[in-house]
């Protein structure tokens, strides 16, 4: 990946000392890290994939330390976790929330109560993979002000929602972000080359791509396990809710492709306003 270096409202992060802090961040014995059997969010060493994503929130999403950050699909605070040691209160806040109420109640146990720029809420939206009794829909809105937060991120949130989700959160991230805030989201995208290694049986997960789209699942018993978009719909619903790509999309190994990161990042901007 193309790096850039991570800046703050007063000067520039030197590179080493970013490189350092995520070094500490890794060696932290004293973090809390939820036990295996309350992890819902995936395998893998909790702090070091925390820190991994923070490297690129930086990197490629321009996340600065005095930034306000909602996540969307918090889980259990594993993005969260590494952002206590770089947001500066009281410029630098955090909001996350999840379907999932076991982990937010972990995160507002272990986190705020340590960190209390760092806020947890539990959403109940319907998700038929993780809440698939939720009362709320996609008709609705997020509980948060026009304008109100610089930085959204959704890291593996877009890769199990529908089409009908997918569109419902790019538009509710344009409305939160402040003019020129950005979003980072991190998909399975089809664009030409992912499709042909995808029909080659390259990819993992390996989707079907039998239907008309926009979206394509991997597990027809349970649909929302892993779902591919096409680049060009996911493209024009964003520019429809008034983001636009910031920067080229990061594609990942997922497909087959030699990359860093294993799904595809994608960093947008919300358009100046007049």
């Amino acid at each position: 990946m193309a790096t850039r270096r991570p800046a703050t409202d007063q000067a520039e992060l030197d590179e080493a000392a970013f490189a350092g802090l995520l070094k500490a961040i890794r060696r932290n014995r004293f973090l809390p890290v939820p036990p295996d059997e309350r992890n819902f969010v995936g395998d893998g060493d909790f702090l070091a994939i925390g820190c991994e994503f923070l490297r690129h929130f930086v990197e490629l999403g321009a996340l600065a330390t005095r930034d306000r950050v909602l996540e969307i699909g918090c889980g259990i605070g594993r993005m969260a976790l590494p952002l206590t040691q770089y947001l500066e209160a009281p410029g630098g806040r955090y909001t996350g929330f999840d379907v999932v109420s076991a982990g937010i109640e972990w995160c507002r146990d272990n986190i705020t109560q340590a960190y209390p720029n760092f806020e947890f809420l539990h959403l109940d939206f319907n998700n038929e993979l993780y809440n698939p009794d939720g009362r709320l829909t996609d008709q609705g809105r997020l509980p948060f002000e026009d304008e109100s937060v610089d930085f959204v991120f959704m890291t593996s949130v877009v890769t199990h929602l529908d089409p009908g989700y997918t569109a419902f959160y790019l538009r509710e991230a344009a409305r939160l972000l402040a003019p020129r805030g950005r979003l980072f989201a991190t998909a399975f995208v089809l664009d030409g080359a992912n499709r042909s290694l995808v029909a080659a049986g390259k990819s993992r997960p390996a989707f079907y791509l039998d239907g008309a789209g926009p979206h394509y699942i991997a597990d027809r018993a349970h649909p929302m396990a892993a779902v591919a978009f096409d680049q060009d719909w996911l493209l024009t619903t964003a520019r429809g809710a008034g983001l636009t790509l910031q920067r080229p999309i990061a594609y990942g190994h997922w497909s087959g492709r030699i990359a860093e990161n294993f799904q595809d990042v994608c960093v947008f901007q919300r358009a100046k306003a007049n």
